[in-house]
């Protein structure tokens, strides 16, 4: 039996029948195959497609529409929000993007105040005090509101960290990315900033957990790992605690460890047991942790670290790991990419008609194995050149390349 679904309702198993669209708009060779692999399923997400037909006798069928979720806000947690005139049902407007370089700019003003905030939060909490949330809001704020503006500029310079303050620029980092998949899975105001707030709480727990087991170079013991995996809870009480009672906070911070298959932490929760904020923390924690250096591993390019926890069965919700990929974009800023000529290049700005053809800086010939002069491409308006792969710098003895992606 056949059916025209929308692309976003594709799904690993499905049989593609037909790709209702000009080749040009999608970047197979077939139009009728079985989909098996994670990243095609994410190419098909990001082309120009906006429908496909598939054969529900031959492969699976969509997924039944999930239930809505309710939020439920205390009248104190509506006042720290300071959105007396927004109610659950008025969704995000929709706002024009600023340009990269000025928002660059502000965002590292952002970053560099809620840092201190937030070391200061952390001080605090090792010292017995109660924190205040009406203190963090205004940071939520700023935070959300900058991603708005452009949604690349904060959160590609915030995986600029050192061993020294992964802890705290991973908070403002988490933050960040839960706002952007927040409006991408078309929340309300409201919860696009509990989900903000909730993002830069999740880890108050590592402030009771000692600085040499989370900054440790090595592997941890199986005593050590039994200390880091008390950190929801510890959160979940500071929490507590300090009278911050929303729902959505609380839940995050004691469930952003859960995996889908049970085998996370600490409640084994599964399936429908795991509420839609703790997925969306459970895959916005994981990347930036991918995506960050520790003091244990280099980080990962974007690129690598979705294709990666793509392919994790059973660790993340797969429509929402669709929606985040949607807003990251399929080669975020800081991806490194094999060009069909041969060259390196570097993710800098993403187009806005589509995902598949970004602004990129390529910086180094495979063929020759040299460094070339850098020279800036939109992929978008030059037709001669693509991507044909996510590469790793590292893999090809090359260091650092971060200056070619956050100077903008």
């Amino acid at each position: 039996m056949l059916k025209t679904i929308a692309v976003n309702q594709v799904r690993i198993g499905m049989y593609i029948q037909e790709l209702k669209g000009p080749w040009m708009d999608h970047p197979f060779w077939r139009t009728k195959f079985i989909l098996k692999d994670e990243m095609d399923l994410l190419k098909l997400r990001g082309s120009a497609l906006k429908q496909v037909v598939i054969d529900i006798k031959r492969g699976l069928d969509v997924l039944p529409e999930p239930e809505p979720v309710a939020v439920v806000l205390t009248d104190k947690e509506l006042a720290l929000l300071e959105l007396e005139s927004t109610t659950l049902e008025e969704v995000m407007p929709q706002v024009k993007q600023a340009p990269l370089d000025a928002e660059h700019r502000k965002a590292a003003r952002i970053i560099q105040s809620t840092r201190r905030e937030v070391m200061s939060m952390f001080k605090d909490l090792r010292m017995g005090k109660v924190i205040e949330a009406a203190k963090v809001m205004p940071l939520v704020e700023e935070i959300s509101a900058s991603v708005a503006r452009n949604t690349h500029a904060l959160i590609s310079l915030v995986r600029l960290k050192t061993a020294d303050d992964y802890t705290y620029m991973h908070s403002i980092a988490v933050s960040a990315l839960m706002s952007n998949l927040a409006r991408e899975l078309k929340m309300s105001e409201v919860e696009v900033k509990q989900a903000g707030l909730a993002g830069l709480m999740h880890d108050l727990g590592k402030a009771e957990v000692p600085v040499q087991i989370l900054n440790k170079p090595g592997s941890l013991t199986d005593n050590e790992f039994d200390v880091v995996r008390q950190h929801p809870q510890i959160g979940y009480d500071m929490l507590v605690k300090a009278d911050i009672t929303d729902p959505v906070t609380l839940d995050v911070c004691l469930h952003h460890h859960e995996k889908m298959d049970g085998s996370g932490y600490p409640g084994h929760l599964a399936g429908n047991n795991i509420s839609i904020y703790a997925r969306m923390g459970a895959i916005c924690d994981v990347y930036d942790a991918l995506t960050s250096t520790r003091a244990y591993k280099p980080g990962w390019e974007p690129g690598i670290a979705l294709k990666r926890m793509a392919s994790w069965s059973g660790h993340f919700d797969p429509v929402v790991l669709e929606a985040f990929v949607k807003s990251m974009g399929i080669y975020p800023i800081g991806t490194v990419v094999m060009l069909k000529s041969g060259r390196l290049a570097v993710v800098v700005r993403q187009s806005p008609d589509n995902l598949l053809t970004p602004v990129v800086k390529a910086f180094f010939s495979t063929k020759s194995l040299v460094h070339i002069p850098v020279e800036e491409i939109d992929l978008s308006r030059q037709l001669a050149d693509e991507i044909v792969s996510n590469e790793s710098a590292t893999s090809w003895g090359i260091g650092n390349i971060d200056h070619l992606w956050a100077s903008q």
